[in-house]
């Protein structure tokens, strides 16, 4: 017999969902809106997305955020699998130091991460400069900063899906004749993918949505989708930021289900 779920708890459920996907609802009707200006409904229309399009600034916004997402994320899968299967594999003696600086970048506030970053890129161009050399904020910082708080979340991801499995495999792939390498491409590597490409999907997802760290890290000459956004919204929120805000929600969701998808135990599978 399932036990009666409380009317006043259901409900209380229902007002906190409401709270926080009704303005996500609301983006979304307000990007098919026919009025150019305010909040006030028009009528129904598509025509946003195809201003959307058209802008330049858009164009380029959308190919560096992809560039940076993809590059990044290349990166941070490989580290974050290496480092994940080093921790699952070798009792370190600073293991618990090394698990706490992997979860910092995760619970250090954005604004705090982003100042950090743009304290450490202008102390390296200070040092660059002594020598002759010097860079500007934009493409390359933008992508190691991302790198640094995507590794966090694909080292865990790939450890929590190695944590079920016995150390012993390593020894029985070694007694069959394997070295470590093959052990790891043909037996573990295998194993640990859902968890790989779950992290990686969860990588791109982070750095495709990510404003703080972005914006005080690329520079004026580089502008990602968040970023464009936000500087949109200043002169006021159109229909076609709208329409962009809905695609960036819309594939940020398929990202995540298509995630949750790859650890999602299977049937009929061990």
């Amino acid at each position: 017999m399932k036990p009666r779920t409380s009317p006043l708890l259901a409900g209380w459920a229902w007002l906190v969902y409401a709270f926080l996907y009704l303005p996500m609802l609301v983006l979304i009707v307000f990007s098919f809106n026919d009025s150019r200006f305010g909040a006030t409904w028009e009528g129904f229309t598509t025509r946003w997305y195809g201003v959307l399009f058209a802008r330049s600034d858009v164009r380029e916004a959308l190919t560096n955020t992809l560039l940076v997402a993809v590059s990044s994320t290349l990166i941070s899968t490989v580290l974050g699998t290496l480092v994940g299967f080093a921790l699952w594999r070798y009792t370190l003696r600073w293991r618990t130091p090394l698990t706490f600086l992997l979860v910092m970048p995760i619970v250090i506030p954005d604004v705090v991460m982003g100042v950090m970053l743009l304290m450490f890129y202008a102390l390296v161009r200070g040092g660059l400069e002594l020598t002759g050399w010097t860079f500007e904020n934009g493409f390359w910082t933008v992508m190691f900063a991302h790198v640094t708080f995507q590794i966090s979340y694909v080292t865990l991801t790939v450890r929590s899906r190695l944590a079920g499995y016995g150390k012993d495999l390593m020894e029985a792939a070694a007694d069959l004749g394997a070295n470590t390498f093959q052990a790891f491409r043909q037996v573990i590597l295998p194993l640990a993918l859902p968890g790989v490409l779950s992290g990686a999907l969860l990588a791109f997802t982070l750095s495709l949505d990510d404003f703080v760290v972005t914006y005080f890290t690329s520079g004026s000459g580089f502008r990602t989708l968040p970023v464009l956004i936000y500087t949109s919204v200043k002169r006021g929120v159109t229909p076609d930021i709208n329409a962009l805000s809905t695609l960036l929600i819309v594939f940020t969701v398929v990202v995540i289900v298509a995630g949750n998808a790859l650890l999602r135990p299977r049937r009929g599978r061990a």
